[in-house]
């Protein structure tokens, strides 16, 4: 393997670790998931240091990580909500926007052509929110560390964060489809 794909092997990782955190976020082992949520944003971390410091850049990975933190995530609330660690509606609230994100660069694909993804800031906030909320509430249902009061403002942080960040894609994304010429059919 060329070490420029190392930073997709890092995203795949990612993605396949949605099933032993979910399994033990569910089976209550909450020491394994944990040490896997950790991993998760560790390797989120590493493979975007990897592509940006060394140019090893790929089209598949501009695709792969956004797809990687969203299926990691998504597991992971769903898994969260299923034993009662987070509220279902800021469960529905993340997977909604990221639901609607792919929906439209699909559209967009479709209808224009290829793009290059980049998260905005406000996005990248999110994502950390987000991860930081499921680590947070496994780390209180494991330790009792962590106070109740600091869950709940992560989780209005997480619903802020995640509906403006995907009122800030819908605009600037929508924007830029207005805005260029239709791709002819083949």
């Amino acid at each position: 393997m060329n070490a420029r794909w190392l930073p997709n092997a890092i995203s795949i990782t990612r993605m396949a670790l949605v099933i032993p955190v979910a399994w033990s976020i569910v089976h209550h082992e909450d020491e394994t998931a944990f040490t896997l949520i950790i991993i998760a944003g560790l390797s989120d971390a590493l493979d975007g240091l990897l592509a940006t410091r060394f140019g090893w850049v790929t089209t598949l990975g501009a695709v792969l990580d956004p797809v990687a933190d969203k299926v990691f995530l998504a597991g992971s609330f769903i898994a969260a909500v299923w034993v009662g660690l987070i509220p279902l509606w800021v469960t529905v609230i993340v997977i909604a926007r990221d639901s609607i994100i792919v929906a439209g660069a699909l559209v967009y694909r479709w209808r224009v052509g290829r793009f290059q993804p980049r998260p905005s800031v406000l996005s990248k906030v999110n994502t950390c929110l987000q991860l930081v909320l499921v680590l947070a509430v496994v780390t209180r249902h494991y330790t009792g560390y962590v106070p109740k009061g600091m869950v709940m403002a992560l989780v209005v942080a997480v619903a802020i964060t995640t509906l403006t960040s995907g009122m800030d894609y819908f605009i600037r994304w929508g924007r830029r489809l207005t805005h260029v010429p239709v791709r002819k059919p083949a």
